[in-house]
């Protein structure tokens, strides 16, 4: 196989998913030619034609420009969520030219920098936004590889000339995280998900348990203090959770698990921490008021006092400990901290405020499995605790649906108003019974309806709405504009 330096053209098979395009810009920046197909036309791939890369719509073999189909220096790079018989994909393997999944590629890259690769089933693209902006804003700076377009760069990718730190979100999907070769990793949880792919909850586990062990030697593990499973480490590989403070934390922070080993922040490959049913990073002092969300961030050796989160949700303090936790790791000063996590906007489409009045808000999130749907949903009801709530969801993949739709249910019932639409199948064909009435059946908030894809806008502000959630990974989003729009009118 080339090495990836030796590669001059660069095809990519999915080009406008969140997580190619950055490999796109990725290879932009590096000099490279780069073409691609996607199924749809956005505003993503709009950008990816201005900066550099042209994309089409159509599969069709005769629409690939002649430059990418001399195999000796083309590299084609697909995703697994690509049909098989996709005529294009059809054509590369054919021909014998050399073909990688994203994946595989983002392991190449992280064989030669310090990967941080932040993996869950949950919280992963925050988490691993709010690390790369707490590094990019400090002197320490950092490249990243996101799964969500970072507000405050209006960018999916960042790239540094001085550091090696590479912030990259590890996706579960099709074991695509095995691929990586973290120097640091964080686990933020492991609900079961991609039972399509896993076949059971135990299967889902043991590749997290896998990813564990790819930590390199002298880097760290960082694990939500909930998450139960059994960490592979490799020698000299540091062990450190992260939660909050919620049934006090006896001694001193700092204290370590045996007398052998004292932390150094400069030297994080050594197991230490507080009393074992405490975290060794967490949220203490904890204050939601006022729109504001504020606590304080202890350290095993310092208590870091009034971090204020500038995307104020309760389900941010975990992604926000687990951030400042590994940047903490990495030398970033304290006054750092506090400033990065204030002027943190987060990604699109992660609790995204779209209105934020007295009269209406809009928020739109890609939650699409239960836990952070009701996480997403309690976040929230904390918000605006005496407000009408309206959830708009549209279940992500059949199988994901059938496997959990009492779970939907049940987070779904948080809700005073629950309106789903139809079932977005991604890469899935239909299977039979499965839709999203099995969800709404089973709801128990005191209004609920399905509606139909394209009549969900005049539902909504036909009905009006006082504090309305948007939630989904499909394409929903497509409708928070005119939504939005809608409402402001």
């Amino acid at each position: 196989m080339k090495n990836l330096n030796d590669i001059n053209s660069l095809y990519f098979i999915g080009a406008g998913g969140i997580g190619m395009s950055n490999l796109v810009r990725y290879f932009l920046a590096e000099g490279k030619n780069v073409a691609g197909y996607d199924k749809v036309e956005s505003a993503l791939t709009r950008q990816l034609n201005a900066e550099g890369a042209p994309i089409h719509y159509e599969d069709n073999v005769d629409l690939i420009p002649e430059p990418f189909k001399n195999k000796e220096n083309t590299l084609v790079v697909y995703t697994p969520a690509v049909p098989s018989d996709h005529s294009e994909l059809e054509f590369f393997r054919k021909n014998d030219f050399q073909m990688m999944k994203r994946a595989q590629v983002l392991g190449e890259i992280t064989k030669t920098k310090r990967g941080i690769c932040v993996a869950g089933t949950h919280g992963k693209t925050t988490t691993s936004s709010m690390i790369a902006h707490l590094l990019k804003q400090s002197e320490v700076d950092c490249s990243a590889f996101l799964g969500g377009i970072l507000k405050n760069y209006d960018n999916n990718l960042l790239l540094s000339e001085k550091s090696d730190l590479t912030v990259i979100e590890a996706d579960e999907y099709d074991r695509s995280f095995h691929w990586l070769s973290p120097y640091m990793a964080v686990i933020t949880s492991v609900a079961p998900d991609h039972l399509d792919i896993y076949g059971t909850e135990e299967e889902y586990r043991k590749a997290f348990i896998h990813f564990t062990s790819l930590v390199r030697e002298g880097g760290a593990l960082l694990m939500e203090q909930k998450v139960d499973i059994e960490p592979q480490l490799q020698k000299n590989v540091a062990f450190y959770t992260y939660g909050r403070d919620i049934n006090g934390h006896p001694g001193i922070a700092g204290q370590a698990r045996n007398d052998k080993t004292e932390l150094s922040r400069n030297n994080p490959a050594c197991h230490c921490g507080l009393d074992p049913q405490s975290s060794d990073f967490y949220a203490q002092n904890i204050k939601i008021g006022n729109g504001e969300i504020i606590f304080d961030f202890v350290t095993p050796q310092s208590v870091i006092k009034d971090i204020s989160l500038g995307v104020p949700v309760e389900i941010n303090i975990d992604n926000g400990v687990a951030a400042m936790a590994i940047a903490w790791l990495n030398g970033v000063s304290d006054d750092e901290l506090r400033k990065g996590m204030a002027s943190f906007q987060g990604a699109k489409r992660r609790f995204d405020f779209h209105i934020k009045s007295d009269e209406i808000v809009l928020i739109d999130d890609y939650a699409h499995h239960p836990e952070e749907l009701e996480a997403s949903i309690s976040s929230v009801r904390k918000l605006y605790p005496d407000r009408k709530l309206t959830v708009v969801f549209q279940p992500h993949l059949y199988s994901r649906t059938k496997d959990f739709y009492k779970e939907f249910a049940k987070s779904l019932s948080l809700a005073d108003e629950v309106i789903l639409i139809p079932i977005y199948p991604a890469r899935e064909e239909p299977i039979p019974g499965v839709s999203s009435r099995m969800i709404l059946d089973l709801v128990t908030a005191p209004h609920k309806k399905l509606v139909n894809y394209d009549d969900l806008v005049d539902v909504i502000t036909k009905e009006g709405s006082d504090v309305l959630l948007i939630a989904g990974a499909g394409d929903i989003e497509l409708l928070v504009e005119p939504v939005k729009n809608k409402l402001n009118a």
